[in-house]
């Protein structure tokens, strides 16, 4: 991997990759319309699925997240945890496995029994392909990450903020990837971002299509 010592020179990849840039969202537009319409009864029985778990409560969870240049949006995932479970946080912090901002833990008592499976699947990932559309994210980018987690930020750790964020990435197709370290996580971001292309994005998303049949998610 890079030494952290080496930052990225922000204008010169922007400029660079100003024609990938315009191919990929249109990519973006065509393949998120697409799996949307293709995908949507399956969304509306997963909802249903989520509601019958988790009565009164949304099968959606809404979230404010931070994308490219620090712009806040609104991410959408399927529920997988209860109503309450921000304001349980506070009281888990202490077994956080991850180091780092990030709050990682194996076996979170928040989750719910149908939320365990699609987070194994990464189904609850799917309402995300609206932020795609939108153009919040795109198919491949790093995750985008909290604004808590962003204020801890040093200058070296803000460059996964100077691309979009996206729906999966190298660290989301890394066998037990709830091993690594935030670091290790940090690194393989500026890695797709310095070797950001079409096929490199094909080649993770056809990786994360086997990481899901092998269920291979949290």
């Amino acid at each position: 991997m890079e030494s952290r010592a080496s930052m990225l020179d922000q204008k010169e990849i922007l400029h660079d990759k100003r024609r990938y840039w315009y191919g990929r969202r249109a990519q973006d537009i065509l393949f998120s319309s697409l799996a949307l319409i293709v995908l949507w009864p399956f969304l509306l029985i997963v909802a249903l699925i989520i509601l019958i778990d988790s009565p009164g409560a949304s099968p959606f969870f809404v979230q404010t997240r931070v994308g490219r240049g620090g712009k806040l949006f609104k991410f959408y995932k399927f529920r997988s945890m209860r109503p309450d479970a921000e304001k349980e946080l506070i009281h888990l912090l202490v077994y956080n496995e991850m180091d780092g901002p990030v709050f990682k833990m194996k076996d979170d008592p928040r989750i719910t029994r149908v939320g365990r499976f699609i987070r194994r699947t990464s189904i609850d990932e799917l309402p995300q392909l609206f932020n795609v559309l939108k153009g919040d994210m795109s198919l491949v980018g790093p995750r985008p990450p909290l604004p808590r987690e962003v204020e801890q930020y040093n200058e070296y750790q803000r460059q996964r903020l100077i691309v979009t964020p996206g729906l999966t990435c190298y660290w989301q197709i890394q066998p037990h990837r709830n091993d690594l370290s935030f670091e290790e996580w940090l690194e393989l971001d500026i890695k797709y971002i310095r070797e950001r292309s079409f096929l490199v994005d094909w080649k993770i998303i056809l990786s994360t299509f086997r990481a899901i049949v092998n269920m291979e998610g949290e």
